[in-house]
């Protein structure tokens, strides 16, 4: 019989809990969230806006259907952790390639399972989300914490460096619209559902100044979302300010707080964030609610908008705060939510068909 090695979690508070190793061993730091999904954990463990941070799944088994090379959303995962109640040694699905224990040893991602998620996830929703430290390797409780609370953590941090590509990618090569995404660790969905609407889609690193973009001839720039804080990305926000009277923008995410700060406004760090797919929100223009899957631990601030410049098109029906920024004069609009969801419920694909005609729309007013 195989022993199970023991891992530790500590956090920066110094609460500490204890499971059991699986994945890859070591030891790791990283902001703890939690992630309320039932399904879908393969694309939330490739997802790249999860760099820096833990992913405690709330639903209490994990990893029954297994991992395949079709559901992935980048080209590796980027998360520091992934913590689970159970995760299934069985893996039944006709498209199973491998188990998720397979998936994050191969990938040197530490997992941690065999404990108490639901405590995890009560101490984060009333304590905030925090710096902490995962562990085979040290069992010491004490240094643990004092190693969480010595950890960099996000505020301030730009972790976009960390998952952008180096060099331009051209996804597909035909399309009616070309379409630059400005890649701060753009998920491969958004570039999937690009491609069936009919765009081209090249893809650029997030260091890409203004005239670079502007080279290849776009007809529209998708801002694509991302990890961290989106006030240390200052060379983005300054490249999309420049780029606003210029091109069609959509924003997603990450996007969606880059656009806010290019047209003046400020963003701050939520208590816990939201990552999911079951957050409500409403359409201010419209009056609809979709159910939306969201991946963010930053905000626009309302207060910091600019109404006269800006209308705010979305608001999250759980805690009022700003999900859509909508230009008052430009054809530029931003959604903090995921609209490519991936995964998550389809209600807000509708997104990309708007982006599509405002792209419509400006080529017809240029001839």
């Amino acid at each position: 019989m195989k022993i199970r090695k023991i891992a530790k979690i500590a956090f920066e508070d110094g609460r500490v809990f204890n499971g059991y190793s699986f994945g890859h061993e070591g030891e790791r730091y990283g902001e703890l969230v939690f992630n309320t999904s039932m399904t879908g954990y393969q694309e939330i463990i490739t997802d790249p806006s999860y760099k820096g941070q833990f992913v405690a799944m709330t639903y209490p088994l994990i990893g029954n259907y297994g991992v395949n090379s079709h559901d992935i959303e980048s080209r590796k995962p980027f998360l520091e952790g992934f913590i689970v109640k159970e995760f299934s040694r069985i893996a039944s699905s006709w498209r199973s390639e491998k188990s998720i224990e397979e998936y994050l040893k191969e990938n040197k991602i530490v997992g941690v399972e065999g404990l108490d998620t639901r405590a995890i996830t009560r101490h984060v929703r009333l304590a905030g989300a925090m710096k902490a430290v995962i562990s085979t390797e040290d069992m010491d409780d004490n240094s643990l914490v004092q190693k969480a609370g010595k950890s960099t953590g996000l505020v301030g941090i730009d972790l976009v460096t960390e998952v952008t590509i180096d060099k331009p990618v051209e996804w597909n090569k035909q399309g009616k619209f070309k379409v630059i995404v400005l890649d701060c660790g753009v998920k491969y969905n958004i570039l999937r559902i690009l491609e069936r609407k009919g765009c081209k889609v090249v893809c650029v690193p997030a260091s890409t100044p203004p005239d670079k973009i502007l080279a290849y001839g776009p007809d529209g720039l998708l801002v694509s979302n991302g990890p961290g804080d989106p006030s240390a990305a200052a060379y983005v926000v300054k490249t999309v300010s420049k780029l606003i009277e210029k091109l069609p923008v959509f924003g997603i995410c990450f996007g969606h707080q880059i656009l806010g700060l290019a047209l003046g406004g400020k963003t701050y760090k939520l208590k816990f964030g939201h990552h999911g797919a079951n957050h409500p929100v409403k359409n201010m223009l419209t009056g609809a609610v979709a159910v939306t899957s969201q991946n963010h631990g930053f905000c626009v601030d309302v207060e910091s908008i600019d109404k006269n410049i800006v209308d705010i098109t979305h608001i999250n029906l759980n805690d009022n705060t700003v999900e859509g920024l909508k230009h008052k004069g430009l054809p530029v609009f931003s959604v903090q939510f995921h609209p490519e969801a991936s995964p998550g419920p389809h209600d807000a694909e509708y997104l990309f068909d708007q982006f599509i005609e405002n792209m419509e729309k400006t080529d017809a007013q240029a001839r």
